[in-house]
């Protein structure tokens, strides 16, 4: 490969990149502007999360005195997950093609002889649990729990 033909193919790359990047801060504004909400308990019940997954709001029904504290406790964290849940897959549409793309884009181990492919290494983001921590710790009871302080101490 000629020298000129190599420098030609990087400004292409450096071009295609820094397009990806203008597109990752579009999807990366545009997420923090999402919002979803969700209902539970025949509609008593309304939270609305924001791109976070933290409910933003909260909204009972006239009619939300016919359950009790438990009821009420148990639908408020019914909604706000299903909200939680809504826009996180709002944000994984919004950001799909931005991954296509980078998909198509080539390594920097393939442009650069001997250099070990880092993306492979890369650990994928685990979901957190939508579970209490009392369920968490009946789920795992083998599991070594993290350290905190409490009376029985």
């Amino acid at each position: 490969m000629s020298n000129e033909r190599a420098k030609a193919d990087l400004a292409d790359l450096l071009d295609t990149v820094n397009t990806h990047m203008r597109s990752i801060a579009d999807a990366q504004r545009q997420r923090t502007e999402l919002v979803a909400s969700a209902t539970a308990s025949e509609n008593r019940v309304e939270v609305t999360c924001n791109a976070d997954g933290v409910p933003i709001d909260i909204v009972f029904a006239d009619d939300i005195d016919d359950l009790d504290y438990d009821e009420i406790a148990t639908a408020v964290l019914e909604a706000a997950q299903d909200a939680a849940a809504a826009v996180a897959k709002k944000a994984d549409e919004l950001i799909a093609p931005i991954r296509k793309t980078r998909s198509r884009l080539p390594s920097l181990s393939s442009i650069v002889a001997d250099l070990p492919d880092l993306s492979a290494k890369v650990p994928e983001p685990e979901r957190a649990s939508f579970d209490s921590p009392a369920v968490r710790k009946q789920e795992r009871p083998d599991r070594a729990q993290p350290w905190s302080v409490s009376d029985d101490d």
